[in-house]
């Protein structure tokens, strides 16, 4: 998706651009593969997608959510706003953001090859060497940029290089795909604007809503341990499991065990790499900076830094020389930012969307923002919905914010419920 984008903002640029694509082309009939899994697209990607003529055509198959449900063991619902009113993220198709994506590039004159695979990167001469099932060649560009994914080829030409620095850290869960299949005449069998979660402690459900009144569910579950993905083997285990722990959601999901036992297992990988410049070649998007995805920022990253780079083009006048570097120096530290901000995010969906204290912090802080807009923004609404606050400054300002808010709750309850926040339940439970 990243690379559709970039090779969209390069055309309208005025460059001659080609897009080497390992798999086929997805739009063909017959294609199969990929990942289904939905994303959540935000203020960072609406900018970049606004910016090249996309927003509108894009929005039209999105579903806006505009909150968080949480579903406990015994059914009950407890729901959470991201933001103010009219702050939303939107539940929309990894394939068909790559169909529009694709298309738009087509139309403007880029060049698509498929089923090229990366055999060689020579970042001296900026050559690269595909294999094709008809034929290898190799083919020489100005410039190259490397936007293919967690474990990009053109990454893996610059780690055998000097002085390159590279990490990855895979967490202890995997995750699986499920479906809750639309009801009655297409209808939504549970609340259609918001994102569902199941927490669990140690893992989770979650669902996105589809525009034909499915879901799309994501199990991030552990790969080892007691309950785990080793743990369940048979197709009893997992409906046993699925209807003791995630009951509401069992009921419905009629193709349960066969969702489970057919659809791949997968992990989750954070990685990191520096510099993402070597001659003329760039690293960008998660070749460059790949995370987990529990802020749903993944994809709004990886566009941001198409906006962006596209910006330093404008400053330095089409100077690559001036370009490149300041990409990465301005960047990487975002891009470290939203790495340790989608950690940190697992631990809150998982652990605590359904604390009470939590709760309450939550809705003191809601409470400060509308009281104090410009001096008070909770982090996720600074990550979600201000694009113009980089992500290293959001991690900054929510750490200091998390401080304030650590001393507020260890004061007394009678307190905190002077506060005028309709919050009397929580107040009684934690007395």
């Amino acid at each position: 998706m990243v690379g559709s984008l970039l090779a969209i903002y390069l055309k309208k640029r005025g460059y001659a651009v080609s897009v080497y694509e390992r798999r086929p082309d997805m739009r063909r009939k017959g294609y199969e593969g990929g990942r289904s899994i939905n994303l959540a697209l935000s203020n960072r990607g609406i900018r970049a997608l606004h910016e090249v003529g996309l927003e509108d055509d894009l929005r039209k198959n999105a579903i806006p959510m505009h909150g968080r449900m949480m579903h406990s063991i015994e059914g009950e619902l407890t729901y959470q706003a991201y933001g103010k009113e009219g702050q939303y993220i939107n539940s929309i198709s990894r394939s068909g953001l790559n169909r529009v994506l694709m298309t738009e590039a087509e139309r403007l004159g880029v060049s698509f090859f498929f089923d090229h695979r990366v055999e060689r990167v020579d970042l001296e001469a900026t050559t690269v060497t595909f294999a094709h099932p008809s034929a290898h060649k190799s083919e020489s560009f100005d410039y190259l940029i490397g936007a293919d994914g967690a474990f990009s080829a053109v990454r893996g030409a610059m780690q055998v290089t000097d002085r390159f620095d590279f990490s990855q850290d895979y967490i202890e869960l995997g995750y699986k795909e499920l479906t809750i299949p639309a009801g009655v005449a297409g209808t939504f069998q549970i609340e259609k604007h918001a994102l569902h979660i199941w927490p669990r402690e140690s893992y989770m459900l979650i669902a996105l809503p589809n525009p034909d009144g499915s879901f799309t569910c994501t199990l991030f579950f552990p790969f080892q341990g007691n309950s785990s993905f080793e743990s369940l083997r048979t197709d009893t285990e997992v409906a046993q499991f699925f209807n003791t722990v995630f009951p509401d959601a069992a009921a419905l999901i009629p193709d349960l065990t066969e969702d489970y036992r057919s659809n791949p297992t997968s992990s989750l990988v954070t990685m990191k790499c520096y510099p993402w410049v070597r001659h003329h070649t760039l690293l960008i998007g998660d070749a460059a900076h790949a995370i987990v995805p529990f802020y749903g920022q993944g994809m709004n990253a990886g566009f941001e830094d198409c906006r962006v780079l596209n910006e330093l083009l404008n400053q330095y006048e089409d100077d690559w020389q001036k370009t490149l570097p300041a990409f990465q120096q301005l960047r990487k530290p975002d891009a470290d930012a939203i790495a340790q901000l989608a950690l940190d995010n697992f631990v809150e969906m998982r652990d605590l969307v359904g604390d009470a204290d939590f709760l309450l912090r939550k809705k003191i802080e809601a409470k400060l923002h509308a009281l104090y807009p410009d001096r008070w923004i909770p982090l996720y609404a600074m990550v979600t919905f201000h694009d113009t606050i980089r992500y290293s400054e959001a991690l900054r300002i929510g750490r200091q914010q998390k401080k304030i808010m650590d001393e507020v709750m260890n004061m007394p309850v009678d307190v905190l419920s002077s506060l005028s926040i309709d919050f009397e339940k929580i107040v009684r439970q934690r007395t």
